[in-house]
């Protein structure tokens, strides 16, 4: 089959919502990498100035700029993958061109590489093998409170044969959520998600009935319900698992939010390091639409159409922020927005729209099959509801967990996951993936809920945990974390473009004081410029690496300068 030339590509997505993205992908894959000319191409179509074009293309990771650049390896870099030999792997690899990313969230899996659309991973190039699949979840180590345990709610039905099928999903109650959701009012539907006390699963925390009464109670028109799949968080794999074992449930939470907010259109935005992902939710998709699921009527309700576009990234930590997000659905170079207006009166093309992450629209439909009582009670000590923690590092049974609110993190680490390897002892997790810093000492006797965790100045967030054994030197482990930050610092605000660089050559000892005292007194001050003036997330998250090194492992960066000196 002939390959479609620049006319047939451009005619395809031009006038689809969201079109730049899609666009430059098929060029991107019909090529192996965008070309001058297929930029130029691209920018007539949709009547974008090359320049802004060209700077927004060159921001994403992995469009590939020469000849066969797509085909070459990307093998994972992240803190992770580092431990389990990713460094050596790169080298073997050089010979095919292979080039570093960041952490690819497969933290389970370490090292994926990416080559063209499709995922390997092994610790070794002779161990490389196909990996489409994320890992399921460990059995439910903690069953049904009636067995003394604990009840799950987005992991419930997903270990069910064929629950990636329509008919699998739909034998064990798939889309009831969504038949109740329609018996009822948009603003019935709102009180019960409100009464659940469902917050934000991406880390921000924030009330999902109230964002979502936002959006439904501001004018303008049409609205829009965006996923944010852009699981680009280091340490964070556990949106992946629901989109590949559960993607339905995905499909069936942003149809009752656009229900509730009186949204028609949605969009599904993935990280491009999921490209089979991609396969199976443009599938599920497909299948929703012909099941009169999704697009006019659904279900039957007369007046209620949602039409849902699957929107693939192209590599940019940025953009699992949600104005970076809207930005790079629209076609905009992907820098965080200035807010106030907020995404609720102001997002998507400037009208209102709700942005939820996977694992918040996959507990919808079963909070409307089961109450809003039911949720609230799965929690422990008033925490409601239920949170999945993406674990990883060295610990016995890293995967993915689903426990209650309030859970002691020690339960999870020794108990659940069996702690970590014969001999050793941990000594630092982090929280947030990277982005709250490091827990030690006897902050680890923390449980896994906002106040617990803030009380010992980091947060749960998206619930990306990683372990660090007594072997590891965290002098290491901050300057691979700050590393990371400055890569993916967008650039748009000089606190955290220039803190994440000044931040990491202080910790690499390319630059600052050699004692402790001025050494701290240097890397608190950076942070606290970052802290107050950064435009977004990244800057001021960013300080709370080198702040909790401080005051945790402050011996062992003694120990770290006086070997510099």
């Amino acid at each position: 089959m002939p390959k479609p030339n620049d006319a047939e590509l451009i005619a395809r997505w031009q006038h689809q919502p969201a079109p730049l993205l899609p666009l430059l992908h098929a060029f991107h894959d019909r090529d192996g990498f965008l070309s001058e000319d297929a930029i130029r191409a691209v920018g007539k179509g949709l009547g974008q100035p090359l320049a802004d074009l060209f700077g927004t293309v060159t921001f994403y990771h992995h469009f590939a700029r020469v000849l066969n650049g797509q085909q070459a390896p990307r093998v994972c870099t992240g803190t992770i993958c580092r431990l389990h030999g990713a460094d050596a792997l790169l080298a073997a690899l050089q010979k095919d061109g292979a080039t570093a990313m960041p952490c690819s969230g497969r933290c389970d899996q370490p090292v994926p590489v990416l080559k063209g659309n499709a995922t390997w991973a092994g610790a070794s190039a002779a161990l490389l093998r196909p990996s489409p699949v994320s890992p399921l979840p460990p059995p439910n180590p903690a069953q049904g409170r009636q067995l003394g345990g604990f009840e799950e709610c987005v992991f419930a039905n997903l270990r069910q044969p064929h629950n990636d099928t329509l008919a699998g999903y739909r034998q064990h109650g798939g889309y009831d959520g969504l038949q109740k959701a329609l018996s009822l009012s948009p603003a019935e539907v709102l009180a019960v998600i409100t009464d659940s006390k469902l917050a934000g699963r991406g880390g921000a925390g924030f009330p999902t009935g109230q964002k979502w009464k936002a959006v439904a109670d501001a004018a303008g028109t049409p609205k829009a319900v965006v996923c944010n799949a852009d699981e680009g968080e280091p340490g964070c794999f556990k949106d992946r698992a629901l989109m590949d074992h559960d993607p339905f449930a995905v499909l069936e939470g942003m149809a009752i939010a656009a229900y509730a907010t009186g949204s028609s259109r949605g969009f599904l935005y993935l990280r491009y390091e999921y490209p089979e992902t991609m396969v199976l939710l443009q599938r599920c998709i497909d299948d929703a639409q012909r099941a009169g699921l999704l697009g006019m009527d659904v279900l039957g309700k007369s007046g209620f159409t949602f039409e849902l576009h699957l929107r693939r990234g192209a590599g940019a930590y940025i953009c699992g922020e949600e104005g970076s997000l809207l930005n790079s659905l629209e076609g905009r170079h992907p820098f965080p927005r200035n807010r106030p207006p907020f995404p609720v009166t102001h997002g998507f093309e400037q009208k209102p729209t709700a942005v939820n992450n996977v694992e918040t629209l996959c507990s919808v439909p079963h909070i409307l099959r089961r109450g809003a009582a039911w949720y609230r009670g799965l929690g422990l000590n008033g925490q409601a509801g239920t949170k999945l923690i993406s674990l990883s590092g060295d610990v016995q049974r890293p995967g993915n967990y689903e426990v209650p609110l309030g859970l002691p993190l020690r339960t999870l680490l020794h108990d659940w996951a069996g702690g970590p390897r014969p001999g050793r002892t941990i000594q630092a997790v982090t929280m947030a993936g990277l982005s709250g810093g490091f827990l030690g000492g006897q902050d680890l006797e923390v449980t896994l809920d906002e106040p617990s965790i803030r009380g010992k100045g980091s947060f749960l967030g998206a619930g990306g945990i990683m372990v660090f054994d007594d072997t590891r030197d965290m002098v290491a482990m901050a300057k691979e974390a700050m590393e990371f930050f400055a890569h993916e610092s967008c650039g748009k605000c000089f606190p955290c473009r220039i803190g994440t660089q000044r931040l990491s050559e202080r910790l690499s000892g390319a630059a600052g004081p050699g004692t402790l005292a001025a050494w701290q007194n240097e890397v608190v001050d950076i942070g606290s410029v970052m802290k107050a003036t950064s435009a977004c997330g990244l800057g001021i998250a960013a300080p709370l690496v080198t702040g909790s090194l401080l005051k945790y492992f402050p011996q062992q960066v003694e120990k770290a300068l006086a070997a510099r000196r």
